[in-house]
């Protein structure tokens, strides 16, 4: 009794083994906005007429094609986006829907074939984006995920498949460390049965902060102002016109020390130089305040009444 259980077992295991093989279902994969064919086959003439037929919810004829009347779409939801090719039966549906997901049959000459195609119709597929997780902020390694539900592969900038772990609760990520290779980059790449979308690239560089890093800007401002000085140090003290321009448009202010530091003057020869200036301005050629000009006498005081100049004659 036993092993008339078990060869009734392999019977049964042989027969559900050898209906999946004969292929009487064939998955096909479509994309929302994009299009499908499928059903492709050697036709037996004559052939009179095909009917495909979507079924779902209720069985809705796709398209029809007859000698008489030729190709006929007539349900609005494959009106205008659905061909039939008459010689091999394919069928074509572009501008897909997710309604247009379901099993297809074929009819040739009124017969159903045995034959149907499963489609589903997958969403477009999003530009992946990188997750960056660091344990704290000074470590020298962080994670990088790619959180999507789709096949995800990951990539190097050698083009190299890495090794991936499961992110819970969906998703792979990767460990890049900190190895002094800034240019290196890691791609996400996901992929369905239709299509696949890459991320942008994130670099090594773009992870750490190398030591030091945040100087390099103000000591590269530091050297380029030393180099100004330095150069108009130069000028000022080889070219005689650029001189002369700076010497008269800054001898107003206090710019001026600076000037006659660089022209070898210490500060009692300045001190000197302004009092001789102002005794220069106070008395001109060394002549008395009250001299008229040109040797000219000065005019005589006037007298007062009743008193006689020395000069007038005697009554």
């Amino acid at each position: 009794m036993s092993h008339l259980k078990y060869w009734m077992s392999v019977s049964c295991a042989l027969f559900i083994t050898i209906g999946a093989a004969s292929g009487q279902e064939e998955k096909v994969y479509g994309e929302v906005g994009r299009s499908v064919s499928f059903g492709a086959t050697s036709l037996n003439p004559p052939v009179s007429s095909i009917i495909w037929k979507q079924k779902s919810e209720l069985v809705i004829k796709a398209i029809e094609w007859d000698e008489a009347d030729g190709v006929n779409a007539p349900n609005p939801r494959f009106k205008d986006i659905t061909t039939l090719d008459n010689t091999t039966g394919q069928i074509t549906i572009t501008t897909l829907k997710s309604e247009h997901s379901g099993i297809y049959t074929i009819d040739i000459n009124s017969k159903e074939q045995g034959k149907r195609f499963m489609l589903e119709v997958l969403p477009p597929l999003p530009k992946p984006v990188i997750k960056i997780d660091r344990p704290d902020e000074n470590s020298v390694f962080v994670y990088l995920i790619c959180e999507y539900s789709e096949t995800i592969i990951w990539y190097n900038s050698a083009g190299e498949k890495l090794d991936v772990k499961d992110h819970i609760p969906k998703g792979k990520f990767i460990t890049v460390h900190k190895n002094g290779h800034p240019d290196d980059y890691y791609t996400c790449t996901i992929k369905n049965e239709v299509s696949e979308k890459t991320s942008d690239k994130v670099f090594r560089r773009d992870l750490f902060e190398e030591g030091g890093s945040p100087w390099i800007v103000p000591v590269v401002i530091l050297i380029l102002i030393l180099v100004l000085i330095i150069v108009f140090v130069i000028l000022y003290k080889v070219w005689e016109t650029f001189h002369k321009i700076v010497h008269n448009n800054l001898k107003d202010t206090p710019c001026i020390v600076i000037l006659n530091l660089l022209d070898g003057k210490n500060s009692e020869d300045i001190q000197s130089g302004e009092e001789s200036t102002k005794m220069t301005n106070a008395q001109p050629d060394g002549e008395p305040t009250d001299a008229q000009p040109d040797g000219e006498p000065t005019d005589p005081k006037p007298l007062e009444s009743g008193e006689q100049n020395e000069n007038s004659p005697k009554k």
